[in-house]
């Protein structure tokens, strides 16, 4: 029977074919659209008989007739395919099986294959930050459309600050955040608002004396106001840097290098003061500032040093002296007491010869211990 129908088939000019569940074949006749083949056996003249296939594991109908489809045969394109659009100001999420498959951007559009479904779809509209909303960001990113979100995690202790083309538009708290990919710029430029320390090394001033000297600065700060201090400066390190230098160098310069030496502290809080003013200003609140190190020329350094040495030694000499003053004034004041106490000068006497005693193994004393201070002592071993 299948060889008769083959041979009355080639005879009459016709084919036979047969398309699975999975598949679909656009057929047109004389180049006029006549019908979207489903699953089963059929036959087709074989001339004039244009077909295309497709595979229902493709989603999407992509097609070159596509267009000329949906506007010559509606109706033929209703039966076997779902049309979604996107608005201008909305993106489209396609679920198939309440699983996400396809995002569509403002305007866009896709066509499915009905057969291909359930479809389901989400619509999600623009807002000014171009966020997503966490759960759909998750949902996507699990369903592998990543590739349509711009993903951004701010760290703890910082804050995000969100532009959209060029534009602030909103403060983000730590954690991942997810925003529409579609087609305008989105960034997030993260500010760390814990404590910090900014260094001002080796700043070179020239003091009042005319002393070239080198200083370490410190100053612990931190950001108050990320906002004012984004927009205000074009980098609020580099102002605090420069605030830092000018405060100093003006405080430091008025000053001669002993006075500088000798108030190291003042002129902390002087600069200081200064400082905290101006970054006030651009929201940034700074502590403690220390002027850490003064760092002298080596001949400068030589010259302190003997300065200091020969400040030492006259102190020392001075201490010398005064002690020998006031040896030589109770030796003065011993003789006294002894010269108007006789008892006095006994025990002293008997002192030394005990100490004397203490150092032998034997002593003879002549002519009793009556004038033993002033008479000859033999010592023997």
């Amino acid at each position: 029977m299948t060889l008769f129908q083959d041979l009355i088939d080639r005879l009459t000019g016709y084919r036979r074919l047969t398309l699975t569940e999975t598949q679909r074949m656009l057929v047109l006749r004389n180049g006029v659209f006549d019908a979207i083949l489903g699953a089963g056996k059929h036959r087709l003249p074989r001339k004039d008989v244009l077909t295309e296939l497709h595979d229902l594991e493709n989603l999407f109908f992509v097609s070159s007739y596509e267009r000329a489809l949906m506007q010559n045969r509606p109706e033929l394109a209703a039966t076997h395919l779902t049309e979604f659009r996107a608005g201008p100001d909305e993106v489209l999420v396609l679920l198939r099986d309440e699983v996400p498959v396809r995002v569509l951007n403002p305007e866009a559009r896709a066509l499915v294959w009905k057969a291909a479904g359930p479809w389901k779809v989400e619509h999600h509209a623009l807002t000014e930050t171009m966020a997503v909303p966490k759960a759909t960001a998750q949902r996507l990113v699990r369903a592998g459309l990543r590739l349509n979100l711009t993903q951004v995690e701010v760290a703890d202790g910082h804050t995000g600050l969100l532009t959209v083309d060029g534009v602030f538009v909103d403060q983000l708290n730590p954690g991942a955040h997810a925003f529409w990919k579609v087609g305008r710029k989105v960034e997030v430029k993260q500010i760390d608002l814990r404590q910090r320390t900014h260094e001002v090394t080796g700043q070179e001033i020239l003091t009042k004396d005319r002393v070239t000297i080198r200083v370490n600065l410190s100053a612990d700060y931190r950001v108050v106001d990320p906002i004012k201090a984004v927009g205000a400066v074009k980098d609020f390190d580099q102002s605090l840097h420069r605030a830092l230098q000018l405060a100093f160098r003006k405080t430091l310069g008025a000053m001669t290098l002993d006075r500088l030496l000798a108030e190291k502290v003042t002129v902390d809080t002087e600069a200081a003061d200064r400082v905290r003013t101006q970054m006030a200003g651009i929201g940034i609140e700074v502590g403690e500032i220390a002027l850490k190190d003064v760092i002298l020329p080596g001949e400068m350094r030589e010259i302190l040093t003997a300065v200091v040495a020969a400040e030492k030694q006259a102190e020392a000499n001075v201490i010398r002296r005064r002690e020998e003053t006031n040896a030589t004034r109770s030796l003065l004041n011993t003789a006294k007491v002894m010269a108007e106490n006789p008892v006095m000068l006994r025990l002293k006497e008997l002192e030394a010869l005990e100490t004397i005693a203490g150092k032998v193994e034997r002593l003879a004393v002549h002519n009793g211990t009556e004038g033993l201070m002033s008479d000859l002592v033999k010592l023997r071993d």
